[in-house]
């Protein structure tokens, strides 16, 4: 009975989720997404004292949605942060995100002899955080305004070291 409550209370959560992404939609497929210059400028050179040293801008233009990735490393290449921006302005970005806000709905948590996986709210966001448990590999997805799809990937970085790489990341002035 506590399973199929919880099935039920996600569904609700899911279709309400649904109605109130109708609006978004509409209004972020009126918004211009950033440009790849734009992206890139936002991107910071240094994230917790690791050195960016990779990034891709325009991956998803041949789909209209603008999309930049960088990665960050220490001295020794042993520790890296990876941060993967999807934004969900125009046409197709809105429609992309759409289904991932969808997931964001839910809450859940599980974990097995390998990885833990679940849904947090950090700082008025929702996330799913993931935790690899035998190579210390961390990953954190949320959104940013609705808007703005983020994966960050810490390898040999706990979720605590993850979030602390997203914090350096300067959200506010992303889109403005």
């Amino acid at each position: 009975i506590k399973e199929t409550k919880k099935a039920v209370s996600n569904t609700q959560e899911a279709v309400k989720e649904m109605n109130n992404m109708q609006d978004d939609i509409k209004e972020l497929q009126k918004e211009t997404p950033l440009t790849n210059d734009e992206l890139k400028e936002w991107l910071p050179d240094e994230v917790n004292g690791m050195k960016r040293i990779a990034y891709k801008a325009g991956q998803g233009s041949f789909m209209q949605i603008a999309m930049i990735e960088a990665t960050y490393a220490n001295e020794d290449k042993s520790k890296k942060f990876k941060i993967e921006v999807m934004d969900g302005a125009g046409e197709i970005g809105a429609t992309a995100t759409a289904g991932m806000r969808i997931l964001f709905s839910q809450d859940f948590e599980e974990e097995d002899e390998y990885k833990t996986r679940r849904t947090v709210n950090k700082d008025g966001m929702k996330a799913i955080e993931e935790y690899r448990k035998n190579n210390n590999r961390s990953s954190i997805q949320f959104f940013k305004d609705n808007r703005f799809y983020m994966n960050a990937t810490g390898t040999n970085m706990d979720i605590d070291e993850t979030w602390d790489a997203i914090g350096e990341l300067d959200m506010e002035d992303l889109g403005d």
